[in-house]
């Protein structure tokens, strides 16, 4: 891992990216590209979070959860759900960020577990908590993020889908089976699970045959964004059953890799992005909605509860930033 200074330039560095990439690349709401940034707890550093809470206050990123644990050996869930709420607590009342239902109540989140290893899926390697999703949901996780992980072990056979878990919390892998969301459904069982696109890629040729690769959604410097591969992303049909016309797309990308950043953030998303939303406003097969995982959360359930139109008019449906409601607390009491 990079020192503290070399971690803070090379922020610096990404955030002029994001910005520039911001606004020059806008969706069909006038919303801007940007990312979630889900940030390693157990690296936590002020000085790199206040950055971070800086580039959502920007519109730039909201920042959400990411945990790597277990490791060097299996961990606990006391120990679990100690660095849980000791990270959820310091994002929310430290930096701002993260949100909190209806705006009331503990602040939530959304989560991308490390080595993909959710809820002990990897055969007990980096994690070891059993119950860790029941864990997630008793300290406001809304939506984790972390599929697909294939050809990783930690893959369940759960496939582009949006769904909550189909076993109980306090078994291993309980998102092993799923239940899906539906147009006009019960209010789904948090946290609600969304996996990327995951299904074969038959561009690819070898001594003339056809040779498939996994296309899991992953935005680098290896596999070009482009028409067809959002083709193949839209394929996966990752939506609330009922509302087919509402497609999920979640991208995902390490984008801290040298080599990968064009592809994340910089020139090559500006001409990607930009030929997607071009294509779809001048042909009129689509729209695009950049979306945070929060407005993720939000759009899903207002499809449950039987809301229809652009998704784009319910992104603070239901979670409300604790940024935004902070900064109305602090112009009430300005203006006393």
């Amino acid at each position: 891992m990079h020192d503290l200074d070399t971690q803070k330039r090379r922020l610096e560095d990404w955030c002029k990216l994001a910005e520039t990439t911001g606004t020059s690349v806008l969706d069909s709401d006038g919303t801007r590209f940007r990312h979630t940034n889900f940030y390693p707890g157990e690296q936590y550093e002020k000085e790199i979070l206040d950055t971070l809470a800086d580039l959502q206050r920007a519109g730039l990123g909201e920042v959400e959860v990411h945990l790597h644990h277990g490791v060097d050996k299996p961990d606990t869930p006391e120990n679990l759900r100690r660095q849980l709420l000791d990270f959820r607590d310091r994002l929310a009342e430290d930096h701002g960020c993260l949100s909190r239902m209806n705006g009331q109540g503990q602040p939530m989140y959304a989560f991308v577990h490390g080595n993909w290893a959710l809820a002990n899926s990897a055969q007990g390697h980096f994690c070891g908590v059993d119950n860790e999703m029941e864990i997630l949901a008793e300290t406001g996780c809304y939506i984790d993020m972390t599929l697909p992980s294939a050809p990783d072990v930690s893959q369940v056979p759960v496939l582009n889908s949006i769904y909550e878990c189909g076993r109980p919390h306090g078994e291993r892998a309980p998102h092993r089976r799923e239940k899906r969301l539906v147009v006009g459904g019960a209010s789904p069982r948090l946290p609600i699970l969304i996996t990327g696109p995951l299904l074969f890629d038959w561009s690819h040729r070898r001594r003339s045959m056809p040779f498939p690769k996994l296309e899991n959604g992953e935005l680098a410097h290896f596999r070009k964004t482009d028409l067809r591969r959002l083709d193949r992303w839209a394929g996966a049909n990752v939506t609330v059953k009922g509302r087919p016309e509402w497609n999920f797309i979640k991208l995902h990308c390490h984008g801290f890799f040298d080599e990968d950043q064009s592809a994340c953030i910089g020139d090559e998303a500006k001409r990607a992005f930009s030929e997607i939303i071009e294509f779809g406003e001048r042909t009129g097969r689509f729209k695009v909605h950049f979306a945070s995982a929060r407005e993720v959360y939000n759009m899903i359930v207002a499809a449950v509860d039987g809301n229809s139109g652009s998704p784009g008019q319910y992104r603070d449906y239901k979670l409300r930033p604790i940024m935004d409601s902070t900064a109305r607390d602090t112009v009430r009491d300005a203006s006393v």
